[in-house]
């Protein structure tokens, strides 16, 4: 009888350790489906290429437009590696700076005509998606999952101020 690898053994254990994680499998569920929703939208002919460092930062984009220095301190990153992604964005018109009606010498991140458009486009892959997770483990599943997530989403979102 031949005994397994240390390494092996390890990379088992880890890999048993990471499954039982139901945190574990939900932020690489979550990886995937990103990355997956990132590769339809670039293959959509007169799509943007997009990296999921653009996707990353997209969510934090308040409608009525977000700080660069805002945007950093939600991503944990630097002021400078935002303004590249920034500028990358307002390369394809997804984004533009404003100024910041609290602060004339500030500047927001809003998004233009054809992002806001460019939202509702990336909606639609994440329905797609959507629906072939739901071919795949069904619909009252993913309502339960769909109601567990919101459960969770509304219990870590702070409540807006003054509620």
């Amino acid at each position: 009888m031949t005994s397994k690898k240390p390494e092996t053994t390890f990379r088992d254990q880890l890999e048993a350790r990471k499954r039982g994680s139901t945190i574990q499998v939900l932020f690489k569920v979550a990886r995937l489906l990103d990355e997956s929703a990132v590769a339809r939208v670039s293959k959509r002919q007169g799509s943007t290429k997009l990296r999921r460092s653009h996707t990353s930062l997209l969510p934090h984009i308040a409608l009525e437009g977000t700080r660069v220095t805002d945007l950093a301190d939600r991503l944990g990153i630097s002021k400078q590696a935002v303004s590249q992604l920034v500028d990358d964005l307002e390369e394809v018109d997804l984004v533009k700076r404003v100024v910041d009606p609290d602060d004339a010498r500030a500047r927001r991140v809003v998004f233009t005509k054809r992002g806001r458009e460019s939202i509702f486009e990336g909606l639609a892959v994440l329905g797609e998606l959507e629906h072939e997770l739901e071919t795949l483990v069904g619909e009252v599943q993913m309502k339960h999952l769909r109601s567990a997530l919101l459960k969770i989403h509304d219990h870590l979102v702070p409540p807006p101020s003054g509620a």
